[in-house]
């Protein structure tokens, strides 16, 4: 008998990072909801050109409304949803003595909340049909503690508990949730090509056992095992993916 066909979702998977995961899952056979509050033309494109299935739903994940119609277009273009990629994320650079409450807000809303609204939309089907994966993207400056950033540290941060906390709850439903902790991953979201840029990268890579910048395809291989049956026995754990730079 053949393994019943999965439907993921997968957040700010418009580009970039996001949109690796996406073509890897759909390379796999899963039909691919892509959320993002950009278009997500390209990524759908790529993936039917692959032979798999894919749909674009506009979604701001900071937004409850915006996540539980997220929810019914992924119901109704492919079924019920059994895999979460939570990847959205916005990572300003502002020291703490100058960040705004409104941007500490706007920070927590888009990396943290986030996860309330999609999980209380998600899991419960989840739950019911006996099988789930949720996958977070967290942070590996969680554990190095970098600063210039300390809202997306401290969501990071929120994401990883939440990951421990939910996975007790859900376990016994056959449902696993999970994280999964780059380094600095050069993408369409943070290379310019800048000398300063280049400097930073550089000094990353410096910062790793393995010694050179970090790249979406790194990722994707996390992904699909976390997401996969071999993985339904590891839950609320958060596997770093940086390279060693996180070493102790």
């Amino acid at each position: 008998m053949s393994a019943p066909r999965r439907v993921a979702v997968v957040t700010g998977a418009a580009a970039s990072i996001g949109q690796a995961y996406a073509l890897r899952l759909a390379a796999e056979g899963v039909d691919v909801v892509v959320a993002d509050v950009a278009d997500g033309a390209e990524t759908v494109g790529r993936v039917r050109r692959q032979g798999g299935r894919a749909l674009a739903v506009r979604c701001d994940v900071s937004s409850a409304e915006d996540v539980r119609a997220l929810a019914t277009a992924a119901v109704e273009g492919f079924g019920p949803v059994d895999i979460l990629v939570h990847n959205a994320a916005i990572y300003p650079s502002t020291p703490f003595a100058e960040m705004s409450f409104d941007e500490w807000r706007r920070v927590m809303s888009v990396n943290l909340d986030s996860c309330f609204h999609l999980f209380h939309e998600l899991l419960p089907g989840m739950r019911r049909r006996g099988w789930g994966r949720v996958i977070c993207i967290a942070s590996n400056t969680f554990h190095s503690g970098v600063g210039g950033m300390t809202h997306y540290v401290a969501s990071k941060g929120g994401v990883i508990g939440l990951v421990r906390g939910l996975a007790s709850e859900v376990g016994i439903d056959g449902v696993t949730v999970n994280a999964i902790a780059p380094s600095l991953v050069r993408s369409q979201g943070t290379w310019t090509g800048l000398p300063a840029e280049r400097a930073k990268f550089e000094k990353a890579a410096q910062m790793q056992a393995i010694k050179r910048t970090e790249v979406p395809a790194d990722l994707v291989g996390a992904v699909s095992f976390l997401a996969s049956d071999d993985a339904g026995f590891i839950t609320g754990q958060t596997l770093v993916v940086d390279g060693g730079w996180v070493r102790a």
